[in-house]
């Protein structure tokens, strides 16, 4: 075992195999390497997971990264005045569903011990996974399958607006205005256009919290029905253990009446005899 495949183990085997691994080192006298992988720290469970993506979902992955360069890019374009909101919505609807599609592969890994990832890490994963689509650095700590820690990504620059009016420019001289009304044009043209950026910025992060809260909620109530559920499953055993020692049950009376019938027949048959 190297230590990239440590990375891909179930979280519970990373530590025993890292541990092994360090000392064949040290046996075969590569004290240094030794060392190295005795440092290695074990992933958290959203850290794990998103390496498991990365080495599962290589298509899906691939499309992120795609995703994030076409949104970085069209961020760029409204920025530099040579874009539109429209495009950028686009760019933003298309990451998002990049990390739909993984964040729905995550959901299907298992923890340790069985169970489904929790809601608070399915979050830490989808923010890794959009960090890695819209940074550079977060993308090469993802995208070799080895990342330790969850990542958050803080943005591309876009400021969300308070909703508050810009405070009117001073208007220049009628003779200025009107050497400056194509220049005029075009800056408004770029407020407008960093205005839509605003908003699908903003849109994309209400969407985002709405959605997130929704599947909370849909969890929880997931996780009563199947409270409910396994508590009715338990009472119907109990129920058929119940029945089935009560047919038992039943069935060995009747025998018993079965029995007691035969030998009453048979002493009235005695008795017919004698008297004949």
């Amino acid at each position: 075992m190297d230590v990239d495949e440590l990375y891909g183990l179930p979280l519970d085997e990373f530590v025993p195999a890292r541990n092994a691994l360090a000392r064949e080192l040290r046996n075969s006298g590569r004290r240094e390497d030794a060392a190295e992988v005795a440092a290695l720290r074990k992933p958290s469970v959203a850290a794990w997971a998103v390496n498991q993506l990365v080495r599962t979902q290589r298509r899906a992955v691939a499309e992120l990264f795609e995703a994030g360069d076409g949104l970085r890019d069209a961020h760029d374009h409204v920025m530099r005045g040579s874009g539109d909101g429209s495009s950028l919505r686009d760019a933003v609807e298309g990451e998002r569903g990049a990390v739909e599609s993984l964040v729905g592969a995550a959901r299907g890994l298992l923890t340790s011990d069985g169970h489904e990832l929790s809601p608070t890490i399915i979050d830490r994963v989808a923010d890794t996974l959009h960090a890695a689509a819209l940074d550079g650095d977060a993308r090469a700590q993802v995208q070799n399958g080895r990342l330790e820690r969850e990542l958050r990504h803080v943005g591309l620059g876009m400021a969300v607006s308070s909703g508050a009016a810009p405070a009117p420019a001073p208007r220049a001289p009628a003779r200025a205005r009107r050497g400056r009304s194509a220049s005029a044009g075009e800056a408004q043209q770029r407020a407008e256009d960093r205005a839509a950026a605003e908003r699908a910025a903003r849109e994309q992060a209400e969407a985002r919290a709405s959605a997130r809260a929704t599947e909370r909620e849909a969890r929880r109530r997931l996780e009563r029905a199947q409270r409910a559920a396994n508590a009715a499953a338990e009472r119907r055993e109990r129920a058929a253990q119940a029945l089935e020692a009560a047919e038992a049950e039943l069935a060995d009376a009747q025998s018993e009446v079965d029995e007691a019938q035969a030998q009453l027949h048979e002493a009235e048959r005695a008795i017919r005899d004698l008297a004949g």
